[in-house]
């Protein structure tokens, strides 16, 4: 069977990544997770002074620094998940904090972050067999994806989805605020000049809102065998 490329966008918290993971690990293709980047970036501002509390980014500092930044993706022997390093670090806890979700639809706003990035992860796909989520996979990433998904849900239940995922990790944050912050991100998700986040002319688009994740992973598997044959 030929492998093709899976383009996942969609909202924040729409449960892209959980999408993501678990078809890649059932057909076998690599998983990568596009926002997980830009959430790298972010963090290095914020460790690096690049960034301020009312997120004004150094451009100039940060762009001097942009090849200082090595992100990777290693998979956990134990979990099976993949999880994202900083310059040799695991950092896949830390840039799931609030205050991260804060700032990083900034620093993916700015044009050559977004370029650099871009470039990264067109290369992880030239051999193709790969899953991608994230917010311009099926637009900037992977226009020709041979199957291109957009995910969506209301921001309450994105919102709920995210409250109840950091309360598991034992980071718990007020509702109230992580609600605020899906609605912001989703406002300059959409309307940033760089690669805004839209729905791709033949992405198939999915409210997830009602949904189980079981009943997510059926659907898609069974799409997915149907496209992967079309594409022999």
């Amino acid at each position: 069977m030929k492998k093709i490329i899976i383009a996942i966008d969609g909202f924040s918290s729409s449960g892209k990544s959980t999408m993501a993971k678990n078809l890649a690990k059932k057909i076998g293709y690599a998983y990568i997770d596009s926002g997980a980047m830009y959430r790298a970036v972010a963090l290095y501002c914020r460790q690096h002074g690049l960034i301020s509390e009312d997120n004004r980014v150094d451009e100039v500092a940060l762009k001097q620094q942009l090849g200082e930044i090595h992100i990777e993706f290693k998979v956990n022997p134990v979990t099976g998940s993949s999880e994202t390093f900083l310059n040799g670090e695991n950092v896949e806890k830390q840039i799931r904090t609030l205050a991260v979700s804060n700032q990083v639809s900034t620093v993916s706003s700015i044009g050559f972050v977004r370029q650099a990035m871009v470039r990264i992860q067109q290369d992880y796909g030239r051999k193709k067999g790969i899953v991608m989520d994230g917010r311009d996979i099926g637009t900037v990433v992977f226009p020709h994806a041979e199957l291109k998904l957009f995910v969506t849900a209301s921001p309450k239940i994105r919102a709920q989805r995210r409250y109840d995922e950091l309360k598991q990790k034992g980071m718990e944050e007020p509702f109230d605020s992580i609600l605020e912050n899906v609605k912001k991100r989703d406002y300059m998700d959409q309307n940033r000049q760089e690669s805004p986040l839209r729905k791709a002319s033949d992405a198939i688009e999915l409210d997830n809102g009602a949904m189980t994740i079981e009943e997510q992973e059926e659907w898609l598997l069974k799409l997915f065998k149907e496209r992967s044959q079309i594409a022999n």
